[in-house]
């Protein structure tokens, strides 16, 4: 019995370990697995990689293997099941298991039920504040094992955008709907408030301008006919030159020497430029061709003789490539051979926009983890203001009403207010306030459509709440990243109309910006020369636009390109100035009334200074039943036991007898290593997932631009 307490002893010790900051000075072992203590009588515990079992809301539970070794004695194998609340940091990609409660534990042949029952007892008491952080890039394959996991699945639109194809540069300058002109009182000119992009009517001479990297551009007709001109009126010129924002001038736009053609768009667009004529190259082992000198996404299936081009996370064919000649195809009618694009070759980076791919399956698993914070009751603080009295629309099909001129999301549900701003949930008994922090989540919220611009909050959580604190949680859907088909898209697809009275607040847009998915940032805009012209600042009053100021471009460069039209010209010379979403958690956005809680500073239980990352092979499993499992050389799987003697291997076909704790009947030696077999699977894509991620991470780069909004309605209002 002293041996057990010792043992005991040294497992609460190796499982208190939040945050595992003891492994601080080597950030790559911090997420090793297994990890191991080493007491003073010399005994050493060791606890491997979590398998889990089940996840709703924020709650995980799973399973452990573990083993301890007594000086001079033989190895002891068991397993223990735990039960955590799951805090996500999507943006630093790492998951804490905040309070860890033991469930059971059981040791093979040598634990019986009432044993079994005080061990659970005491590990229990000992638990309550146990954290343990983990890499989300691991555990997030891990998450294929859970049963009872869901990833909602979206009846978007899919209707093709008008998709506009180059040999030669172009610029889409988009504009939300039809223009809306606002005069400048001090100089009579009009700007066009509804696009991020500077562009003026000079009234008395009935013409527009646009200006555009280190080019300016005059039409009688906004929406077509531009040219290039050196004759700009001098109050024009002055104009730019006090509100166009230079800050984030882009060094392709500065780079032609020829202008750009200008194409204006009041309906959802997108385009598509090739350097000069098309450049086919093959695809290794498969009848597919891609093309090299653009930054699209374009797949030519040999056989079809279609192009397929991804925007947005869906796929668009084409034969001709022509402007408006193409439609919609559904994921599960790629090609076969979209299947066989090698995840080394130049074009993987669409492979998880292939339904079946591990890379497809690793998205939709990113679909169902929330990101997660401990919500301050009685810090966290909101205010709305309206353009005019309050409006409230209702949402067809629904009992919600929104607000339509807020640049927040308002709700009316059954006669209470509702604010959810940055996926944090406010209530009032009145539209203007004062609003505190809601702590139950209103049911009719998921009866929203994908019609309404406010769509997105149903992917909004709270779980769970004390006087003190809330806990919450959102899904990508929160930030516009959707299932269809099997596979991760952006957007829904429809155009939803701004406000404008005297302020303009805009709407989630999902074309227009070339949007395109990493698995290690998320969405981005990468909308190519485009970018160095779009002048913020040039809106005398409030600036706001949704768009890329509203939500951080992804990161695009090096990512699997190989020799590509950008790659080839370096990051900076490449069509898209794409960069690491650098804030991808909106509770960020917030300035106070969010607990840290994936805070990895010392305290007084997360500090075991011997605790190490083992140097042993990550390779033993439980099943469900707590029979514990080693991955042999051969690829088997060898069953272990407490009882002395050699080991039955899951190849021989033997049974290991239940215990006094197990008297349920035990499953194959086929189904056990077929189990096993998962586990190891993904425990191995898990390691590549993790290493991949350490390389995003490390070669992303660092340019800032701008704070992100993430899910909210665009951040303030335009005069």
């Amino acid at each position: 019995m002293k041996k057990q307490q010792q043992f005991l002893v040294l497992l609460i010790a190796l499982l208190a370990l939040p945050g595992l900051s003891i492994l601080a000075d080597d950030p790559e072992a911090d997420f090793s697995w297994p990890i191991e203590i080493e007491s003073e009588d010399g005994f050493v515990t060791t606890l491997y990689q979590p398998q889990l079992e089940s996840f709703h809301e924020d709650i995980l539970e799973g399973r452990m293997a573990v083993t301890i070794k007594p000086p001079e004695k033989e190895l002891i194998f068991g397993a223990l099941w735990f039960k955590a609340r799951m805090a996500t940091d999507k943006e630093n990609r790492t998951v804490v298991l905040e309070k860890m409660d033991i469930i059971k534990t059981h040791f093979p042949d040598i634990v019986d039920e009432e044993k079994s029952s005080s061990f659970t007892k005491l590990l229990s008491s000992e638990m309550e504040s146990w954290n343990l952080e983990m890499s989300l890039d691991r555990i997030l394959a891990s998450m294929a094992e859970v049963e009872n996991l869901k990833v909602l699945s979206d009846e978007i639109n899919n209707d093709p955008p008008s998709i506009y194809f180059r040999t030669s540069p172009a610029v889409l300058m988009m504009v939300d709907g039809e223009p809306i002109l606002k005069e400048d009182e001090e100089t009579k000119i009009e700007y066009v408030v509804n696009t991020p992009f500077f562009m003026v009517k000079d009234p008395k001479k009935e013409k527009y301008y646009v200006k555009g990297g280190p080019f300016w551009y005059v039409s009688t007709d906004m929406l077509k006919g531009w040219e290039e001109t050196s004759k700009v009126p001098s109050k024009v010129k002055k104009f730019a030159e006090q509100y166009a924002d230079e800050e984030e001038s882009d060094s392709v736009a500065q780079s032609y020497t020829e202008a750009p053609e200008l194409i204006v768009e009041t309906k959802a667009a997108e385009l598509v430029m090739v350097d000069g004529e098309i450049d086919y190259k093959p695809i290794e082992s498969t009848t597919l061709l891609f093309v090299s000198n653009s930054e699209s996404d374009i797949i030519m299936d040999i056989n079809s003789q279609n192009h397929y081009l991804l925007l947005a996370g869906r796929w668009y064919q084409s034969k001709s490539l022509k402007d408006g000649d193409w439609k919609f195809s559904e994921p599960e009618d790629l090609p076969e051979d979209f299947n066989n694009i090698p995840d080394d070759s130049e074009m993987a980076e669409v492979r998880p926009s292939i339904p079946g791919t591990p890379e497809a399956q690793t998205a939709l698993l990113e679909q169902s983890i929330p990101q997660t914070a401990t919500i301050d009751r009685a810090e966290a603080k909101t205010s709305v203001s309206y353009d005019g009295n309050p409006q409230f629309e209702e949402i067809e099909g629904t009992s919600v009403a929104y607000a339509v001129n807020t640049d927040k999301t308002v709700l009316l549900i059954n006669s209470v207010y509702y604010v959810v701003e940055d996926a944090v949930w406010f209530m009032s008994d009145k539209p203007t306030g004062p609003w505190e922090v809601c702590v139950i989540r209103p049911d009719e919220v998921d009866q929203i459509p994908p019609e309404s611009p406010v769509y997105n909050v149903k992917y909004t959580y709270i779980y769970e709440s004390t006087p003190e604190v809330v806990y919450v949680g959102y899904l990508p859907g929160y930030t516009h990243s959707y299932v269809y088909g099997g596979v991760v898209v952006y957007g829904t697809g429809y155009y939803y109309q701004p406000w404008y009275g005297a302020y303009y607040y805009p709407r989630p847009v999902t074309w227009g910006y070339g949007v395109h998915y990493n698995p290690y940032s998320g969405w981005g805009f990468s909308f190519g020369i485009s970018y160095g012209w779009i002048g913020w600042g040039f809106h005398p009053y409030r600036r706001a636009y949704w768009g890329p100021r509203g939500y951080h471009r992804g990161y695009r460069h090096g990512y699997n390109r190989g020799y590509r039209h950008g790659a080839r010209r370096g990051y900076s010379a490449g069509y898209r100035a794409g960069q690491r979403n650098s804030n991808r958690n909106v509770y960020n956005n917030r300035n106070s009334g969010v607990r840290q809680s994936t805070n990895r500073s010392p305290g007084a239980n997360n500090v075991n200074n011997k605790a190490r990352a083992s140097g042993k092979a990550n390779n033993m499993y439980s099943d469900k039943n707590g029979n514990v499992y080693q991955r042999n050389q051969n690829g088997g799987f060898d069953q272990k036991s407490n009882r002395s003697g050699q080991q039955p291997s899951t190849s021989q076909q033997q049974r290991q007898q239940p215990s006094t704790s197990q008297q349920q009947r035990q499953p194959s030696t086929s189904q056990s290593n077929r189990s096993m077999q998962q586990s190891h699977q993904n425990r191995s894509q898990g390691t590549q997932n993790y290493n991949r991620s350490q390389q995003h991470r490390s070669s992303s780069p660092s340019r800032s631009s701008g704070g992100s909004r993430g899910g909210s309605r665009g951040g303030g209002g335009r005069r």
